[in-house]
């Protein structure tokens, strides 16, 4: 009998002091510890997220060099070498009738263009020199004709002048994007912290899975014991058993759940597949003031809606213009000044060329359309009344949703604080549990108590974690604005280099 005692009391000593031993496997396995800080810089450099990100922004900023380019000087040469004909043509006679002829010549031309428009008045000025040569192969006769001078504008009169609305909204547009680009940077972040405490999550409910596996195997030998001495009752014994077969379909869930959220993890972040990482608590909490006012105020400056909202008003007062430039008398006058001759040898163009000069005025006057041009006007009013109203509401409420954020930042330590602590007291609580099961002093049904209280502490405390840190880049992201550092938060496109 006292061996069979002595027995049952090493056994117990041995399930108390199991779980603090490591085994020899454990330690072999290498990994790579993560701490949130580690997931989110990941993410941010090497994720495919942002390389699209930088992608498109490369894509504006070339655009934005694009629209740059347009209204600066552009030299052109244009020429035709050669254009050879050798065909049966329809040639129109002094008289006016029509003959069929062999035709067999060769023409060669250059023209040498430079052009410049003139955004602020629509204006398109160039200056040009050309020189064209013809050969006639049946009569074996060739000419020169050429310009060797000559310049010329194109102006709208009374017309929608497109070039002036195109420099106010493409600064817009790249304004927008660059400040897009930085947003996304920090909507990345917050996605990989999403992400991190999904993964931490179901590893904190692995690691609890394989604890009470152990802690329910270990239960169940002694139970064991105790039944070979006729100390426990079959109902108890039989529930006991049961948690081991409950347990063990925790743990094969958990595992499954761990494995998704390891895939998910490092294909974002870009990790090696095969690399076994283990995520370290992110407690490295500094909990610091934001002035609501300053945070709407660096929201403005910074997001980019204010460029957005600008843009959509002014597509709106475009749209305007070019409904009552439609609705009313509009013109174009063209006209060039420039010297040009003909002659049987290249140079004799450029000796004593006479004066070219042209003059066209294109008018366009709408007499009868039955109100359409009125009816263009009050419609590209109306639109743009309702743009001024959804933009101001637009605008109240991006303001608003910063001033939340604020608001509920400052809630989340009180929040925190509580459920670190319920996580001690809960983590504490199970252990006292265990011993006090063991040693007879309370049953299976308070033991299990402890263990729910213990799990939902720890999720609790976890997802308080979770709360805390998207709420910190959610703040972030609404105002691009580093509270802790107190600067802007700025990101270089690596595409774009030094530009």
């Amino acid at each position: 009998m006292k061996k069979t005692v002595a027995a049952v009391f090493l056994l117990i000593v041995s399930v108390i002091t199991c779980p603090f031993i490591k085994s020899q496997s454990e330690d072999s396995v290498r990994q790579i510890q993560l701490s949130l800080k580690n997931v989110v810089d990941l993410a941010v450099t090497k994720s495919s997220a942002v390389k699209y990100a930088q992608n498109q922004n490369q894509n504006y900023y070339w655009r934005f060099k694009n629209y740059q380019a347009r209204f600066r000087p552009q030299l052109t040469l244009n020429g035709d070498l050669p254009d050879y004909e050798n065909t049966t043509a329809r040639v129109q006679q002094e008289d006016g009738s029509i003959k069929f002829l062999q035709v067999s010549s060769l023409q060669t031309s250059a023209n040498v263009s430079l052009n410049q428009s003139i955004p602020q008045l629509g204006t398109y000025v160039w200056a040009s020199s050309s020189l064209e040569r013809f050969q006639d192969f049946i009569g074996d006769t060739s000419s020169f004709s050429g310009s060797p001078f000559s310049i010329g504008f194109t102006q709208p009169v009374f017309s929608y002048n497109w070039m002036k609305w195109y420099r106010k909204s493409e600064p817009l547009v790249y304004e927008e994007a660059n400040r897009d680009y930085v947003q996304s940077i920090e909507e990345i972040a917050l996605h990989a912290t999403q992400r991190f405490f999904r993964y931490l999550m179901v590893q904190t409910n692995f690691n609890l899975a394989k604890s009470n596996l152990k802690n329910s195997e270990d239960n169940m030998k002694i139970a064991e014991m105790k039944k070979k001495l006729g100390k426990i009752s079959e109902n108890d014994y039989s529930r006991i058993k049961l948690s081991v077969f409950n347990a063990r379909k925790s743990l094969n869930r958990a595992r499954m759940d761990l494995k998704n959220a390891d895939f998910d993890l490092k294909s974002y972040t870009g990790i090696d597949q095969s690399e076994n990482i283990d995520l370290e608590m992110p407690l490295n909490i500094t909990f610091f003031k934001i002035d609501k006012e300053k945070a709407i105020e660096e929201a403005k400056a910074n997001r980019k809606e204010t460029p957005h909202f600008k843009r959509r008003l002014l597509e709106a007062d475009r749209q305007l213009a070019e409904a009552k430039s439609n609705n009313g008398l509009s013109a174009t006058l063209r006209g060039s000044y420039g010297v040009s001759k003909s002659d049987h040898y290249w140079d004799g163009v450029y000796d004593h060329p006479k004066q070219s000069k042209i003059v066209k005025l294109t008018l366009s006057v709408p007499i009868l359309d039955w109100g359409k041009s009125a009816s263009q006007v009050k419609l590209a009013e109306s639109k743009r009344d309702l743009e001024i109203f959804d933009v101001n509401k637009a605008r109240e409420d991006f303001e608003r949703s910063v001033a939340v954020q604020v608001e509920q930042f400052k809630l989340l330590k009180d929040q925190l604080t509580t459920a670190r602590e319920a996580d001690k007291v809960a983590g504490n609580g199970y252990k006292i549990a265990i011993r006090k099961f063991q040693n007879g002093e309370i049953s299976i049904t308070d033991l299990n108590i402890s263990l729910s209280e213990r799990e939902s502490a720890k999720r609790d405390y976890i997802n308080s974690l979770r709360d805390y840190w998207e709420a910190f880049y959610n703040l972030r992201i609404l105002t691009l604005y580093d509270f802790q550092a107190n600067q802007k938060i700025t990101y270089q496109n690596p595409l774009l280099g030094n530009k």
